[in-house]
């Protein structure tokens, strides 16, 4: 199962207030990732956050398509609630208030991943590495 993720720059000396408004997140209610058809094409196992000092980085966890993942935060209320509490936080501030506004910070703030390894990926490893 895939992982990505998520970077964002805040004002740094924020951690608390920052971790604060991540601790009362609530977690969407249906991890079912759905197509642009509305197919499931997937769904989201999991997420973890990180901060340090300026830096917040979002993993997760999934299973099909990535793409399908920000047209599913985009539709959920609780993902707004965090987005404009977290907007005064904020290094940059973006426009997450629409479906293709959210879509578009997704797409920039996704860190390249240059490794993925699990228990699935232990029987393709060389041995020796």
């Amino acid at each position: 199962m895939p992982y990505a993720a998520i970077s964002y720059r805040v004002k740094p000396g924020h951690d608390e207030e920052i971790a604060e408004i991540f601790a009362n997140f609530k977690r969407v209610k249906r991890p079912e990732l759905r197509d642009a058809e509305g197919q499931e094409s997937g769904k989201l196992l999991g997420t973890a956050v990180f901060i340090d000092h300026d830096v917040v980085v979002r993993v997760i966890h999934y299973s099909g398509e990535f793409a399908d993942i920000a047209r599913k935060m985009a539709a959920e209320s609780g993902v707004h609630t965090l987005e404009s509490k977290l907007a005064p936080y904020l290094a940059e501030q973006r426009d997450t208030t629409t479906s293709e506004g959210f879509g578009e910070y997704f797409r920039n703030a996704t860190m390249r991943c240059i490794s993925q390894l699990s228990v699935e990926t232990l029987s393709a490893q060389p041995t020796g590495v």
